[in-house]
């Protein structure tokens, strides 16, 4: 499981500019004004070699007001699920009275705690970091969040101290079979999914805490291949989230996408697109997940309206065009049958070997029929692709000038590898690399010889005056 990290502080210390920098995103709001934050802000992140789920926070101790409460409640309920809490101060303001009462707090959760001092440049951190040691919580971490300083010693330091990750299983005692998560909104259809999948009742939902707080993972077995569910709770709008027994649902959704080879993204046909459900297939593409879109209670709609259903979809999720779409009625069974099939194309396709002749002769191909564009006169050059990884698939093209190739080509080349190499329902990345001038030193040492020769002819004229 990931290790969850909540970032927690005064207001406008600068949590949610690190929140961006550790998640390389621009998912939180930043500006230089306190309160922005409200609602908790999740997001996975990885500096270094180990990924996590960072938590972002309101401010604590800002003015008291019922928004300020719920604030702080909110800030609550990240720390109660974090594995580690960084403590956020401002290096600019000095120790407050706000950071020690907080401090205070955090001590009695019990929990391990990092302090963490942003907004560190341009001081001398030597002559501050005697106040900040006065707190008791360790020694202080000075970093820049504005500008990335510092934050990849803290989260190495902070992640040292974790509790550690489940040990890998020795090998041959892997899990078997296709890890499937299922996620989505509340009352979608997820449970009555996975029941009909497994052909019974196995899936319950209990309106009592803990039942969600877990992934119900289901091991099952069809047509004598090994599958494994994961249902995971349904995730609301942050701000409708405020139930003890909900708080755990989006990190545990986060998890189970990491922890999957092939997600079912449920949708509600009769609820039509909601942004978390957007939000959520994002996660998943960021992630690199083969990914099946299911869309539910199919049953009973009239043609016309399956028709506006699907125009909708397609207009707010186009970032899914690489995605198998299935409709179905998980209460009645029609389409279910169908969906197996399409997650066993979708890990064959994210798992694919591609052969390097096989590649380059696709991007041979393309290249002439539609050759890149010139940059400052020259043309870019692309001579060969060959597979960097996979799950998903990598195509690392090699040539020249390829920091240049536009939006546009780099399109174009991934749809001609996803239509020639059938790779159906996983993401698709290329990186480009540009090798080495071979003739760069030989053009350096002839501008040289140039010279010399250009100054000898000048002494010659020179002396025949």
């Amino acid at each position: 499981m990931l290790p969850v990290l909540a970032l927690v502080g005064r207001p406008n210390v600068g949590k949610s500019t690190l929140f961006n920098r550790l998640t390389r995103t621009r998912d939180a709001l930043v500006a230089d004004q306190p309160g922005l934050t409200r609602d908790r802000q999740y997001g996975v992140g990885r500096l270094g070699p180990r990924p996590y789920v960072v938590v972002d926070t309101g401010g604590i101790g800002g003015q008291r007001n019922a928004v300020q409460d719920l604030m702080e409640r909110q800030a609550q309920q990240a720390i109660a699920e974090a594995d580690c809490v960084l403590l956020i101060v401002d290096a600019r303001a000095g120790l407050t009275a706000g950071d020690q009462a907080i401090a205070e707090d955090m001590r009695r959760t019990g929990k391990p705690i990092t302090l963490v001092v942003n907004k560190t440049e341009g001081l001398d951190f030597d002559s501050l970091s005697g106040d900040f040691h006065a707190m008791g919580m360790g020694v202080p971490v000075p970093i820049a969040a504005v500008h990335g300083r510092g934050v990849r010693r803290l989260i190495e330091r902070v992640l040292g101290d974790a509790p550690a990750e489940a040990p890998s299983q020795p090998a041959g005692e892997s899990e078997p079979g296709i890890q499937i998560a299922l996620i989505g909104r509340p009352n979608v259809g997820k449970s009555t999914l996975v029941n009909r999948l497994l052909g019974e009742e196995r899936v319950l939902v209990y309106d009592q805490p803990g039942t969600t707080r877990d992934s119900i993972r289901v091991p099952f077995e069809r047509d004598g291949k090994a599958y494994a569910l994961i249902d995971t709770a349904g995730v609301r709008r942050r701000a409708k989230i405020s139930e003890v027994v909900e708080k755990f649902s989006v990190i545990k959704t986060l998890q189970a996408i990491e922890q999957a080879n092939v997600v079912l993204l449920v949708l509600d046909a009769q609820q039509g697109i909601a942004d978390q459900d957007a939000g959520l297939a994002g996660h998943v593409v960021d992630s690199g997940r083969a990914l099946v879109v299911v869309i539910n209670k199919w049953d009973g709609l009239a043609n016309d309206l399956r028709d506006r259903i699907r125009s909708e979809m397609e207009r707010r999720l186009p970032f899914l065009d690489f995605a198998e779409w299935r409709f179905v009625s998980a209460l009645h069974g029609s389409g279910v049958g169908h969906l197996l099939g399409a997650v066993e194309a979708a890990y064959r396709a994210a798992t694919a070997d591609l052969k390097t002749p096989t590649l380059t002769s696709i991007l041979e191909e393309a290249v002439a029929e539609h050759q890149p564009p010139l940059v400052h006169g020259r043309r870019i050059k692309l001579r060969y692709a060959h597979q960097g990884g996979k799950n998903p698939p990598i195509i690392v093209v090699h040539g020249n000038q390829t920091a240049q190739v536009p939006a546009s080509y780099q399109r174009y080349l991934m749809n001609r590898f996803r239509g020639r190499l059938g790779l159906r329902g996983t993401p698709l990345r290329i990186e480009f690399k540009t090798g080495d001038n071979p003739y760069a030193g030989q053009r350096n040492r002839l501008t040289e010889r140039q010279h010399r020769k250009r100054k000898r002819l000048m002494r010659h004229v020179r002396g025949k005056r």
